[in-house]
């Protein structure tokens, strides 16, 4: 079987997969586009909100991965929380306010996770709730922006559930499709046949 010399480098490696995981959430989103198309202020929290977005489409995939996955899923979070904590303190947060807000977005967090994986298994109504209330901290004056992210949610969760497990759990490499694309329906919905009048 394997050594445990093997073994380790492997957990070596879905280690350094999940930071690169993590930071794909962080470099590769377009944060001031999500800001703008769901009216959220610039400030660390919104930022928080889309990163945890992001993050847990992550840990529902990563998750099906059996023990290396929730292993691989420990470490995505553990780079979320180093990262917050690095930037409220280049924000000049204080030690005191930082523990606070730490805090509060721990409660966030595990809040949001448990609302969105309730979400994605119901429709889109139970999905669109749990983004309301915790993207969108129950201010949303237009239900398009709602349903913009609805879309985007089970967009990108097709298209990162299509990825290799194996080649997440070892290189942690995501490539997200844009917020809008000008055809986003026809990743969701499979075109029906046409049939022509002879039922062929």
């Amino acid at each position: 079987g394997l050594g445990t010399g093997t073994l380790w480098q492997r957990f070596s490696k879905i280690k350094i997969a999940a930071l690169r995981m993590y930071t794909c959430c962080v470099e590769r989103i377009n944060y001031d586009e999500f800001f703008e198309k769901c009216s959220l202020p610039d400030t660390l929290n919104s930022w928080f909100l889309v990163a945890q977005l992001h993050v847990w489409i992550c840990l529902v995939r990563i998750r099906q991965e059996g023990r290396e996955g929730k292993y691989m899923c420990r470490y995505i979070v553990h780079s979320m929380w180093e990262d917050v904590e690095q930037r409220s303190k280049i924000m000049g947060i204080d030690a005191i306010h930082r523990k606070e807000s730490m805090r509060a977005m721990t409660e966030t967090f595990y809040a949001a996770i448990f609302g969105y994986d309730e979400g994605i298994l119901s429709d889109d109504g139970v999905l669109a709730a749990a983004l309301w209330r915790n993207m969108f901290n129950r201010q949303c004056e237009d239900p398009r922006q709602l349903e913009l992210m609805v879309e985007y949610v089970r967009k990108q969760m097709q298209f990162i559930d299509a990825l290799d497990g194996e080649d997440l759990l070892l290189t942690g490499e995501v490539n997200w499709r844009p917020l809008l694309e000008d055809n986003a329906q026809s990743i969701l919905k499979v075109p029906t046949p046409t049939y022509n009048d002879a039922g062929l």
